[in-house]
């Protein structure tokens, strides 16, 4: 590609004497109780998150990680990007744009390790996410908000003035969301924006030859808690929920099976996150042989083991326990596939 012309000197100055908007970066600091950081400064009677102006030819990540250095002495990266708030034009004559970016969850050592050295913050305090939106000012609280909804949901929240708009695919209120559906309000692209998003996951059930029920101990989230071998489905790929299951097989045990049928389809779901649909699949019996071959990878699992089902609430969790409960009635009585909510099979009308 040939090198692009320097821009003109008239050109530079145009630009350089246009107005534009001002550019803000705010930092969504959170502990690993999930609370939030609220601050009081020098200048302002009302609290404030962390962040500030976006200076020069600065990028917001590079804004904000300068402001948690200048205002908290707090070398951090800077996470993904929650939301982008636009607000009108106030008593500077200027609109704003506030990017608004995960920090954290912080580790204890560096929680502990805040301080304020240029003297403009003179308090930071952890608070709840109920507590903070109660703290602070009106401007502030919806962003606070819609930003958490975003991370819990994995999406982004696109906002003016604080309000998240019809077509943001997070932080508008699910009954309002209801409500611009029934009134025919979205656009295509704005209703599959805000529809309701659900993550996928296949696993596969193999038992050996006494019954024990093949579980992964993850290397990442809480160790305590075994795993069925599988994982999530890449339908940005265009991977079915099969096609997953014999992959994960594959890079978690080392082993090239192919799933069996369809035992069940559970549905789970916590308030402000997506739902989870998890496919399992019967793997059938491991014999002695298949078990020698099993080959973890390193970075992802630490180990494997078979557990009599009787021993289940040991290594899983309740919802994870029910799950493999029902499908081995289900494989032992040739009946399903299984209509799964949390684990509990859902009443036929």
């Amino acid at each position: 590609m040939p090198e692009q012309p320097p821009y003109a000197d008239s050109v530079r100055a145009y630009y350089a004497a246009h107005p534009s908007p001002l550019v803000a970066a705010t930092g969504i600091v959170l502990d690993p109780r999930g609370r939030v950081l609220v601050l009081t400064t020098s200048y302002k009677t009302e609290l404030e998150l962390p962040g500030g102006g976006v200076e020069d030819t600065e990028t917001p990540e590079e804004g904000l990680a300068r402001e948690l250095k200048e205002e908290l002495d707090l070398s951090v990266p800077v996470g993904r990007l929650l939301a982008v708030d636009s607000r009108p034009p106030g008593p500077l004559g200027r609109s704003l744009v506030v990017h608004v970016h995960l920090v954290g969850p912080l580790t204890p050592g560096e929680a502990s390790a805040i301080s304020f050295p240029d003297g403009e913050i003179t308090q930071a305090r952890w608070l709840s996410p109920e507590e903070a939106y109660g703290a602070l000012p009106a401007r502030t609280a919806p962003r606070l908000r819609a930003s958490l909804a975003a991370l819990y949901s994995g999406s982004l929240a696109h906002l003016i003035d604080g309000v998240p708009q019809p077509g943001s695919p997070a932080g508008l209120d699910p009954l309002r969301r209801a409500e611009l559906e029934h009134a025919g309000a979205f656009d295509t692209a704005g209703h599959r924006a805000a529809r309701p998003k659900a993550l996928t996951a296949a696993s596969v059930l193999f038992t050996d030859s006494a019954g024990g029920v093949v579980l992964v101990q993850p290397a990442y989230g809480d160790p305590e808690h075994w795993h069925l071998p599988g994982g999530g489905i890449d339908s940005d790929l265009g991977e079915i929920p099969r096609a997953a299951a014999r992959r994960e097989v594959r890079e978690e045990l080392g082993l090239d099976l192919a799933p069996g049928r369809l035992l069940a389809v559970n549905w789970s779901h916590r308030p402000g996150y997506p739902a989870r649909v998890r496919f399992l699949y019967d793997g059938g019996i491991l014999d002695s042989a298949a078990l020698a071959r099993i080959r973890l990878p390193a970075t992802e699992l630490l180990q494997w083991r078979t557990v009599p089902a009787a021993e289940l609430r040991r290594f899983v969790k309740p919802a994870l326990r029910r799950q493999i409960k029902a499908c081995l009635r289900a494989r032992g009585t040739a009946t399903g596939p299984l209509e799964l909510h949390a684990g509990r099979p859902v009443p036929e009308p």
